[in-house]
């Protein structure tokens, strides 16, 4: 089945357009949405309240901020589609917990591989905009970008949003 990896900037459309392709989708199944966002404070669990309620009931909402190669293995099926938003903070939990990253990227890797229905992956484009200042800054880009590559390979689909405009990068 198809994977698609999309990328873009802060409000650029990558989570409405990765739904969209969702619903057009021709799985028969079940639509599973992965969340990997965590209720932080208020403001975070007013924007994931929201966001559940957009989708509706047809998607089956899957929240793990961390264990994402594991959850994509459970829960991809052959007449599935999953949507995972996103990898940003994906790999921003991943550093909280200090695990190891090239290790979870090789798993993210492998389960991408390995999906058994179609899989939709939503990640920031980080690499467009400043230099961090500090080196924990520079790190998470620097494995950010690491890993949007890592990905992107895996995918055989690969997307950039502009402005809600969706561009074919691959």
């Amino acid at each position: 089945m198809p994977s698609t990896l999309i990328l873009g900037g802060a409000r650029s459309g990558k989570s409405r357009h990765a739904l969209a392709l969702g619903q057009q989708s021709v799985a028969a199944g079940e639509r599973v949405f992965v969340a990997t966002a965590v209720r932080s404070d208020d403001e975070m669990s007013a924007r994931i309240d929201k966001h559940r309620a957009d989708r509706g009931t047809e998607w089956r909402t899957v929240e793990e901020p961390v264990e994402l190669a594991h959850v994509i293995s459970e829960y991809s099926a052959a007449d599935s589609v999953m949507v995972v938003d996103c990898l940003t903070l994906w790999l921003n939990n991943l550093m909280l917990h200090q695990r190891d990253i090239a290790e979870e990227l090789d798993a993210l890797v492998g389960s991408i591989d390995s999906a058994r229905g179609e899989l939709i992956i939503v990640s920031n484009e980080l690499g467009l905009g400043l230099v961090p200042d500090t080196p924990l800054g520079r790190e998470y880009r620097d494995w950010h970008g690491a890993m949007n590559q890592r990905v992107a390979s895996a995918c055989e689909n690969v997307l950039l949003m502009v402005a809600g405009l969706p561009l074919t990068v691959k």
